[in-house]
């Protein structure tokens, strides 16, 4: 079946995530951050290419990242690895991937130092004083620009570079949903201002996805530029099969008129089938 969002006529954005960090891999951490900017970027209308998961270096941050400029998406998240210590090594790899040094940069400083203060009074940390590891957090790669955190530390950073913007975020995911909400909503509307994205569904009392597989590639195969997708999580007796048919363009009245033909005919056939279908 044909994948949502692959480039056409009517190019769409496209967006890479690189989530960094050895907890993650260890199976420590559950990478609910990929999960949330794959939701947010899907209902802003871009599309979301490909995540992967690395560890806490800088060569393969720095690889990843050259990889992904390669294929020049509109827009790649790097996840975690922004903080004090010293495996937090996004930033460094960044700089590696675009070619440009590490500097400190008074605008990202200021907001570190004045976050330290606040927490401070707050007593949610011991001194407000800065430090070297503190500092470590406002050495960002020449030309970047500082994201305001509101619910932590870290800055988010980011890169223009050619074609594609970087957009560095911390691996908390309250920080992180934190900057989504308040520190891109301009650089959203630049990238996908002009795209749309739909999604219907319906749900069969079904148990076996097989049973049904024919009359999916069949309206698949009549449905250019729509993606349909069944999905039951296991077999049973209490089971049932829910399908999405989701389509994007620049406009959004053609995109909802797209979907609605395939998921009519798939209603009619799965009904004429003799099973029982609703619209979620």
């Amino acid at each position: 079946m044909a994948i949502p969002g692959r480039r056409t006529s009517d190019v769409m954005p496209e967006v890479e995530v690189v989530s960094a960090g050895n907890e993650v891999l260890l199976g420590h951490v559950l990478d609910t951050n990929s999960n949330f900017l794959c939701r947010r970027v899907t209902a802003a209308g871009g599309c979301i290419t490909r995540t992967v998961m690395v560890g806490d270096e800088i060569e393969t941050i720095a690889a990843e990242l050259s990889a992904a400029l390669g294929r020049k998406p509109a827009l790649v998240f790097t996840v975690g690895g922004l903080g004090p210590t010293t495996d937090d090594l996004t930033l460094s790899g960044v700089a590696l991937a675009t070619g440009r040094a590490l500097e400190l940069h008074p605008e990202a400083e200021r907001l570190v130092r004045e976050k330290y203060a606040e927490f401070a009074e707050l007593g949610y940390v011991p001194f407000a004083d800065m430090n070297e590891s503190r500092l470590k957090m406002a050495h960002l790669p020449a030309g970047a620009e500082p994201l305001v955190n509101p619910a932590g530390g870290a800055p988010g950073v980011l890169v223009r570079h050619g074609k594609t913007t970087i957009v560095s975020l911390p691996g908390v995911p309250e920080e992180l949903m934190a900057i989504v909400d308040e520190s891109l909503a301009g650089l959203f509307d630049e990238l996908f201002g002009g795209a749309h994205y739909d999604e219907r569904a319906l749900v069969v009392d079904l148990q076996d996805e097989s049973a049904i597989a024919e009359i999916l590639r069949d309206v698949d195969e009549t449905s250019p530029g729509v993606y349909i997708k069944s999905r039951t999580k296991r077999m049973g007796p209490e089971v049932k099969i829910r399908i999405t048919l989701s389509a994007r363009g620049q406009d959004g009245g053609q995109v909802s008129k797209m979907i609605l033909a395939p998921l009519e005919q798939l209603e009619r056939r799965l009904v004429a089938a003799g099973f029982d279908v609703a619209r979620e």
